[in-house]
């Protein structure tokens, strides 16, 4: 249930209300939205009257159900408003939004090495990412496949910001890991396999930082946005939404299935910040130029693209892999097709993005 106040409601109003409905065994949340205060009460109240609430104050404009089951994470409860989240970098805030330029995380699959994460990181940047992405934690189908290097490829991300100033995007995949994770990450990640880990998605909500929410390998819409109600119900209201493909039929073509339909019915469901990653989405590089645009076109306020400077010799999920050569060229094709589609301008690639390319491809 949402209780939408009238503009310039008094503050002291407002906080009657408030002690009004934590007597009945409800927790208030205030929010403003559209230059009003909106306060979303979560708790049993199937059995409260619209018309009781509205008798409490002629200061109230509105009381209206949130008819979905993920109360947080719903638009109704923030009354039709769009959230953004803000992440502080080394190179300035970064905000995930419908209303904000495309932001762009770009990486490796797996963070292999100093040498590798740290050029890589260069030439992310040089070409326009705001962020790198790369597993120090990696879950695999099979126990034998590489798992990461654990917590010294976390301080490998840090030397890559420090050379940079862009931001960390990393998974956690266990809640013992966790504070080791949030400690160096600019946003954690929690991967496909974990979105129904509730312990887990409790305590990195607990944690403040913001959260990179994916989408489950089978997982329906619902099941995805309860799991950021966990998130938000443990009081942070930083997450983002990821979508990097689905399972489906065919495995021999494409490694998921993209689900870029989710783009504008999640727009219709909640306010969370959308991302789309091509890589894990279509397990194939010759794909992901076609499905990035195709992601751009579709609505999403951020897209994830794996980057490695030799696939072939990548230690996980190589072949979805652009290389730097590639991904210069990819965001020289997508600068247009964001301004086009009102996601600001992005930087084309310089002439030390190509030189950059080019040396980590022959290295």
């Amino acid at each position: 249930m949402i209780v939408i106040m009238k503009t310039y409601t008094p503050s002291t109003e407002i906080e009657t209300l408030i002690q009004e409905f934590r007597s009945w065994g409800l927790t208030p949340e205030t929010i403003e939205s559209n230059n009003k205060v909106v306060i979303g009460l979560v708790g049993d109240t199937a059995a409260i009257n619209l018309e009781q609430v509205q008798q409490l104050s002629p200061f109230i404009e509105q009381v209206l159900r949130v008819k979905n089951p993920f109360k947080r994470a719903s638009l109704e409860f923030r009354n039709g408003e769009y959230s953004e989240v803000v992440v502080p970098t080394p190179n300035g805030d970064v905000t995930f939004g419908k209303s904000h330029p495309l932001v762009i995380v770009a990486g490796p699959c797996s963070v292999e090495n100093e040498e590798m994460i740290v050029e890589t990181a260069q030439l992310v940047k040089a070409t326009g990412a705001q962020f790198i992405r790369g597993g120090a934690y990696k879950p695999r189908s099979s126990p034998y496949a590489f798992q990461g290097h654990g917590e010294s490829a976390l301080h490998l991300l840090a030397k890559a910001r420090e050379a940079t100033g862009l931001g960390i995007i990393t998974e956690v995949m266990d809640t013992s890991d966790l504070v080791m994770v949030a400690e160096i990450a600019d946003v954690v990640q929690i991967g496909a396999r974990n979105m129904q880990n509730f312990s887990l998605l409790k305590k990195a909500g607990a944690t403040g930082k913001p959260i990179l929410l994916k989408r489950g390998l089978s997982a329906t819409i619902e099941e995805w946005l309860m799991a950021a109600e966990y998130i938000l119900a443990s009081g942070n209201p930083n997450v983002i939404l990821c979508e990097r493909g689905i399972r489906s039929f065919d495995k021999q073509y494409t490694r998921n299935t993209l689900d870029l339909s989710v783009v504008p019915v999640l727009r219709n469901l909640t306010h969370l910040p959308i991302m789309i990653d091509p890589s894990h989405a279509t397990g194939y590089s010759e794909y992901v130029p076609t499905m990035t645009k195709a992601a751009i076109a579709s609505g999403t306020d951020s897209l994830m693209i794996e980057v490695h400077p030799n696939p072939k010799k990548a230690l996980s999920d190589g072949p979805q892999s652009l290389t730097p050569e590639q991904f210069v060229e990819l965001m020289q094709e997508i600068a247009p097709l964001a301004e086009y589609f009102g996601r600001g301008k992005l930087p084309l690639a310089t002439t030390r993005a190509k030189k950059s390319s080019a040396a980590l491809i022959t290295a």
